[in-house]
């Protein structure tokens, strides 16, 4: 009830950005093409319930997730078929429903629905969901998903955390991703759904409203299809809590640079005067800097007059990654020494010109989902499609992913997200110590450029198929891309499907090739 009058309010602030209503944990999410003008440019996008970004979906710890996606695309240039993928969930019993389409499932057809059933037992935190076909999410399908903790042991640090307090961060191109060649950078920076290109630099800004005095729990979520940002918020201190849904001593930083997919909680206390304070999300690549009002949104206290802020930041304590510790030790899997698992995985990467290549192979999605294959009979790495591109696990067992970034794969850093899983990072980009002491885990990681080896650690203790990819969806539509399989002996029996998703693949490959 509190998430629900707290958006009633905000709605009366003005020029205030109206907050996410929150729907969820059990609901229909109709996908569908629409024109939107989110930084003043009109086009047609993909959208998840109307609008962009998509609906912020909301539950607590131990909730039973029902989400009916509901197909109605109509425009065959961003695809009318879809998958989603619910983006943190370890999906443990249900890898079915992880949504990558070629991995965990065939897409959803037009004119279909798909239910997303599944639980999330001990998990909390800040997660999203997108499209995980083709470069589909870039066009607009993308949005905020929080898990809530009734007994959140960061409680006392905050007085408000509610839909008003999430932030969303998304480049937005004015163009269709499949449309043309690869993008350097988006056309606008949007905050919350809002932001100025270089042609609109009139077009409205978001607006957050914060009272004096009072502390809130702000969820930073990365909906981005390719650049990272630098975030700050001007005149403020941010106490980061959470990343990626792991929550985190209490660090004290200036600003925070976040990479695709990633999310972080941060406390921010609302202890400054009474005015309009820029906020600020600078990206690595395409149109940089804060003039006009570029890249921002704002801060507005409660009495703050209506207008643009004049204040001008200097962050000096940006977030390093290797200061982050998990707030519950968590127990590292494997031997206190490089390589000290059972099973070591090095990837080396390569780009020809137009595709990527992890080891020598190339992620091109198979017709027939991974998952399938396995149900199918398929236990070995060279029985699975495609070729190269499957690795299997053992059940149990300590696996340790080494990517050492080279200048042979242009376009780094490159943000590296596991499904299924969160990971200890035990070597961080920009730095060449190894922690096996108590390490942040999560489970996007930047693999930093020429030089870095980030190198991370898991065990394998959710029976699957599980994509390894770049989430810069331009890379990953590329071929930057593998599937770890793990425990596939037990798979099938740990993973009951419906017949719903049996069915998906007959009607998805009776479909004509303007209806895919």
């Amino acid at each position: 009830m509190a998430r629900w009058l707290s958006c009633w309010f905000s709605a009366l602030l003005p020029l205030a950005l109206p907050c996410f209503a929150a729907i969820g944990p059990v609901t229909d999410l109709v996908i569908s093409n629409a024109n939107v003008s989110p930084d003043g440019f009109e086009r047609a996008a993909v959208l998840a319930g109307g609008t962009f970004p998509g609906p912020l979906i909301a539950g607590k710890m131990g909730d039973h997730i029902q989400i009916n996606v509901v197909d109605k695309l109509t425009n065959h240039t961003m695809l009318k078929s879809t998958s989603i993928h619910w983006h943190g969930f370890f999906q443990k019993g249900f890898n079915w429903a992880d949504g990558a389409a070629s991995v965990n499932q065939c897409p959803i057809s037009p004119g279909n629905s798909f239910l997303y059933d599944f639980r999330v037992p001990g998990q909390a935190g800040t997660f999203w969901y997108h499209s995980h076909l083709s470069t589909q999410y870039c066009d607009g399908l993308r949005g905020p998903m929080v898990v809530y903790d009734p007994d959140d042991p960061h409680a006392s640090l905050y007085d408000v955390d509610d839909d008003a307090t999430v932030i969303t961060l998304a480049d937005w191109y004015h163009v269709a991703a499949r449309n043309g060649p690869v993008p350097f950078g988006g056309d606008s920076t949007l905050i919350n759904g809002k932001g100025r290109s270089l042609t609109t630099p009139n077009a409205e800004l978001s607006v957050i409203s914060v009272t004096r005095g009072k502390r809130y729990r702000f969820r930073l979520v990365s909906l981005s299809c390719d650049p990272n940002y630098v975030f700050s918020i001007d005149g403020h201190e941010m106490t980061v809590i959470e990343a990626d849904s792991v929550n985190t001593e209490p660090l004290v930083v200036d600003s925070i640079q976040i990479f695709s997919g990633q999310r972080y909680s941060f406390v921010l206390e609302a202890n400054q005067p009474v005015e309009n304070y820029w906020i600020h999300a600078n990206p690595n690549l395409g149109t940089t800097g804060f003039a006009s009002g570029m890249n921002s949104a704002i801060l507005r206290y409660d009495g703050a007059p209506p207008t643009e802020p004049f204040t001008m930041g200097l962050p000096v304590q940006r977030l390093r990654e290797t200061d982050l510790r998990p707030l519950t030790p968590m127990p590292l899997p494997g031997d206190a020494v490089a390589g000290g698992v059972d099973k070591a995985i090095n990837f080396a990467f390569s780009f020809n010109g137009s595709n990527y290549f992890m080891n020598g192979a190339s992620f091109t999605p198979p017709t027939v989902p991974v998952l399938l294959q396995i149900m199918s009979g398929a236990r070995e790495a060279s029985e699975m499609l495609p070729t190269g591109n499957v690795y299997t696990l053992p059940s149990n067992a300590t696996i340790e992913l080494s990517f050492p970034a080279s200048n042979n794969a242009p376009g780094s850093p490159h943000p590296f997200h596991l499904h299924g899983h969160t990971f200890a990072v035990v070597r961080s980009a920009g730095s060449s110590e190894y922690n096996f002491d108590n390490p942040i885990w999560r489970d996007v990681v930047n693999t930093g450029t020429n030089g870095d080896n980030v190198t991370v650690r898991f065990r394998t203790d959710n029976p699957g198929p599980w994509f390894l990819h770049c989430h810069i969806d331009f890379h990953l539509d590329a071929g930057l891309a593998v599937v770890m399989a793990e425990d596939c002996s037990n798979t099938t029996a740990a993973n009951p499907v419906p017949e719903s998703w049996s069915a998906l693949c007959p009607t998805y490959d009776a479909l004509g090739d303007d209806d895919l």
